[in-house]
């Protein structure tokens, strides 16, 4: 009983998260929402007795995509009020594509209902562990579409990397040869100081 009101406050608070990602005005409270959800789905696979999938969740989303949203919306500084400004013009198509989405999700929702969700499900034993069982489904069935994710997650990170770039003149760069290359010698030097004078450069 405490399992199934844990499970059912897990998934409001999820999809209020959600909700809370595409009505927030701000983009960092929608960034933040993201993170709540993906916390909260966590919560959900704990309580389907898959903890691994929750402990990637955490650790890839949570520690690595989300908070690089967060530093990507907040150093960007993009003027969103000028991007709002389409908003109107865009709708009827952005309601299109929410209407098709939600009628592939019943349509997967009533299939799965009628058919039951283990039909067509792969055999796993009893002494196998839910790790072994992704890991068979992923390494054998689904290779390539994992390792195209991964490509796409790869991308998207260069991506985000390109864009918080910025070359600003007068800035001194970074050589890392330089570094590399450097040796006690000329990379320390001890200067005595007299008290009550500063470093002359």
């Amino acid at each position: 009983m405490a399992l199934a009101i844990a499970f059912y406050l897990l998934a409001a608070v999820t999809v209020g998260a959600g909700f809370g990602v595409i009505s927030s005005r701000n983009p960092v409270h929608s960034v933040l929402f993201l993170i709540l959800s993906f916390f909260s789905a966590a919560g959900l696979f704990v309580t389907l007795g898959a903890e691994f999938l929750a402990m990637l969740l955490v650790v890839v989303y949570v520690g690595a995509v989300a908070v690089l949203f967060l530093f990507v919306v907040m150093m960007l500084d993009v003027d969103f009020a000028a991007l709002r400004q389409g908003f109107a013009r865009y709708l009827p198509l952005g309601g299109l594509v929410a209407g098709i989405l939600a009628v592939e999700m019943i349509v997967v929702a009533s299939a799965v209902a009628t058919q039951g969700a283990t039909k067509n499900a792969p055999m796993v034993h009893g002494d196998v562990s839910n790790i072994e069982s992704i890991g068979r489904v992923l390494y054998t069935d689904y290779v390539y579409f994992f390792q195209a994710a991964g490509l796409v997650l790869l991308v998207a990170m260069i991506g985000a990397i390109v864009l918080t770039l910025r070359h600003k003149p007068g800035v001194r760069r970074q050589v890392i040869m330089d570094q590399v290359a450097r040796e006690p010698k000329t990379g320390m030097r001890i200067v005595q100081i007299k008290s009550g004078e500063g470093i002359d450069q």
